[in-house]
């Protein structure tokens, strides 16, 4: 059968309101884990103007010019922690003993303390580095751990819900196994990623715990619904998508494991657990995004392998994704009829371990192989439909000449902007604008005799966008002219 994902429902805030009326609130402190910490505004010194970037070499001279020891990650700095209250870490830890636990991301500067859920930018640590020379102790700084609306709801949700395999009405529990494809799924794995379910709302509950596994920071609700052939999951989260960075699995990951396998859903990596034992991980919104949040919790890994979907643009996020957590230790499982999502391939009885043992290594971005190159025309070849690009909405007949836009392919039309086009009798002008309205970005040039300024402008459109994909911004208007004019050469 085949599976989509529809966008959340608003039904999360009801159904909080319905556990709360329902049940009986929790005991003090149960399932109320650490909360991020936040500071006055008023004590950090505040910015003015906008944020420049920065870049690693900036950080790593700042860190060598504050004393501060560090060492590199594959995508982040390790440095000891600034916020652990006490007689805190070791300058120098011990090798395969304890372990820095402030991570400082190498694009963006942004910062999380592993050790007391502490996060910021850049210029929040330079502050808090500034701070600590003046002798102003952190424990000072305000911190909210007062409990938000969204973690008591979520704690209120949980509350309800009950592990399937505590459902007294057996067809209800077949039937929900079934419903959501995990039928083969034994009860002793839900058990250990804390699965549940709630009647209410015919959904399965999967639990956000901090990394250390003591409190409940949030949950994901995941519904199906049968409309046909097709099985239509709809998920909703507490709290909101862009703030809910759960790592599903993480608190199960051992401080010796090496190797993981990253998911894009849950029931993908309970199934993927469950037939090899490997540690799996899912990202909280699928091949969607990589939160910069979640890096510090990847760096102890070796490799990763990357198991994201069966479909094309998984296995575009899947390479993006690759690049992020740095190439040399990632490696990506090609979709395909033989090589489907987990959840699907453990279903159809198929050896994970085989598939898993045949990803591709992600490599360097400007080195590709003979291998690596068939693969990218059979994938092509064999997907056509998911490869074809925005299609436009009311011309058919241009679908069947040009199939779609596909990203990085430029469609020219020539002839006067005010022409009327052959198969459509439809002036250029009012093509391009109906194409802006499919979601396809068009520029009309100006007319010229002989084209000299026609493509003029389309070398400086060419440039501009070559640019913006190779270049850091921001970038000098006479630096900006020169390389346009360099490449436009």
């Amino acid at each position: 059968s085949q599976v989509c994902l529809r966008a959340p429902l608003r039904l999360l805030p009801a159904l909080a309101g319905w556990a709360r009326g329902r049940g009986a609130p929790l005991s003090p402190g149960a399932l109320a884990g650490p909360s991020r910490r936040h500071y006055k505004k008023e004590t950090l010194p505040a910015s003015e103007g906008p944020i420049p970037p920065v870049t690693v070499t900036e950080i790593r001279q700042y860190l060598r010019a504050q004393g501060i020891p560090f060492h590199d990650g594959y995508s982040c700095l390790h440095a000891p922690s600034l916020f652990v209250e006490g007689p805190g870490e070791q300058q120098q830890p011990p090798a395969g003993s304890a372990r820095y636990s402030l991570f400082i991301d190498k694009t963006t500067g942004s910062f999380v303390c592993t050790a007391t859920l502490a996060e910021g930018t850049w210029q929040d640590f330079q502050a808090s580095v500034e701070l600590k020379h003046k002798g102003v102790s952190h424990a000072g700084l305000e911190q909210l751990d007062g409990v938000d609306q969204a973690g008591e709801d979520a704690r209120h949700i949980w509350d309800r819900a009950l592990p399937l395999w505590e459902l007294l009405d057996e067809e209800e529990t077949r039937t929900a196994r079934s419903m959501f494809g995990i039928s083969k799924v034994s009860d002793a794995t839900l058990k250990r990623f804390g699965v549940r379910y709630l009647r209410a709302a015919r959904s399965l509950v999967f639990p956000w715990f901090s990394p250390r596994g003591t409190g409940l920071k949030g949950l994901k609700l995941l519904g199906a619904e049968c409309q046909g052939d097709t099985v239509l999951y709809v998920e909703n989260t507490l709290p909101r998508p862009s703030a809910y960075h759960n790592l599903f699995g993480l608190p199960l990951i051992g401080r010796r494991d090496t190797e993981v396998v990253l998911t894009g859903r849950e029931l993908d990596t309970l199934a993927l657990y469950q037939a090899t034992g490997l540690p799996s991980l899912s990202l909280p919104r699928g091949a969607t995004c990589l939160p910069p949040a979640l890096l510090p919790y990847l760096e102890q890994f070796k490799r990763i392998v990357l198991w994201l979907g069966e479909d094309l643009r998984s296995w575009e996020a899947a390479k993006l994704f690759a690049r992020k957590l740095n190439p040399k230790r990632c490696s990506l499982v090609r979709p395909g009829d033989q090589q489907p999502r987990p959840l699907e391939a453990f279903t159809r009885g198929m050896n994970l371990s085989k598939i898993l043992r045949s990803a591709l290594p992600a490599g360097h971005k400007s080195i590709i192989s003979f291998r690596q190159l068939r693969d990218e025309v059979f994938g092509e070849l064999s997907n056509v439909e998911q490869v074809a690009g925005v299609k436009w909405a009311r011309f058919p007949e241009l679908n069947k000449l040009l199939k779609g836009h596909r990203k990085g392919e430029l469609t020219v039309f020539t002839g006067d902007c005010f022409s009327l086009c052959p198969l459509m009798d439809l002036s250029s002008m009012n093509l391009l604008a109906r194409m802006d309205r499919d979601g396809v970005p068009s520029l009309c040039l100006p007319e010229a005799g002989n084209g000299r300024q026609g493509m003029d402008h389309l070398m400086i459109t060419c440039s501009v966008h070559y640019l913006w994909g190779t270049c850091h911004w921001p970038l000098s208007v006479d630096r900006i002219l020169g390389l346009m004019d360099l490449w436009s050469n």
